[in-house]
């Protein structure tokens, strides 16, 4: 039985955080949404500022993405998760410069397992090569879970998403492109503990409106309807320690 994952809203496009995110936040908080989180480009650091206030303030998970992916930004990004006070830190691939700076701060660390190119970011590699570097990934204190951009693999999604949720104990959330009833359905069979949608929201993927309020309102239905036809009624563990 696959357990209940938690939809994490992320005020994104195309990998950019978006202009409008601060008003866009008041419809996902609207729609009922309890996990949010955004990137780190897209709006400048004080924007960024009230919008981490703002998540925190309505009680929601606070999430931060990083996409940029050389040492130095990589690092700029970790230093921004603790100015900000993030719950959850995701994405990334380097632990060695990342964990130093979070070291104390109660930030949950999902790093990217696998060779990320590009952005928007692409999974490169087969399915055993992600899969070594998750585990290896998984390995490490202080790394709380795995951040794996499966719709961004070009091979067999849904097994990349079963076996690497098989392989670790620490959960795993699905990145990116999840833009249909089908792929969520992939996503909660798989055993994942959370995944995000941003574009695809943004897009109305789901409803077919550009109402951000009502796309997200079906999304959770279409959830909730997958759990339904699962018989599932248990809880993710995925939660801020």
């Amino acid at each position: 039985m696959s357990q209940t994952p938690n939809f994490i809203f992320m005020l994104t496009n195309q990998d950019r955080t978006v202009a409008d995110a601060a008003e866009r936040l008041e419809d996902v908080l609207a729609a009922g949404i309890t996990h949010v989180g955004f990137k780190d480009i897209g709006l400048p650091f004080d924007e960024l500022v009230g919008l981490a206030s703002a998540i925190k303030k309505a009680g929601a998970t606070l999430y931060l993405e990083v996409v940029s992916l050389d040492e130095e930004s990589e690092r700029q990004s970790a230093q921004a998760a603790v100015d900000l006070g993030v719950d959850i830190l995701m994405g990334g691939t380097r632990p060695d410069v990342v964990l130093p700076i979070i070291a104390g701060r109660n930030i949950q660390y999902y790093p990217f397992p696998g060779k990320i190119v590009g952005h928007p970011s692409k999974l490169d590699g087969t399915i055993e090569t992600i899969l070594e570097s998750a585990r290896q990934m998984a390995a490490i204190d202080g790394v709380s879970g795995l951040d794996l951009l499966a719709y961004r693999f070009n091979g067999d999604v849904e097994a990349l998403m079963t076996r690497v949720c098989e392989a670790v104990e620490k959960p795993v959330v699905v990145a990116g492109s999840i833009d249909s009833p089908d792929r969520m359905a992939a996503v909660v069979r798989s055993g994942a503990a959370g995944f995000t949608i941003g574009t695809a929201a943004f897009n109305g993927a789901f409803s077919g409106s550009s109402d951000l309020r009502l796309e997200v309102e079906k999304e959770i239905d279409v959830l909730t309807r997958i759990q339904a036809d699962a018989g599932d009624i248990t809880l993710s563990p995925l939660t801020a320690s």
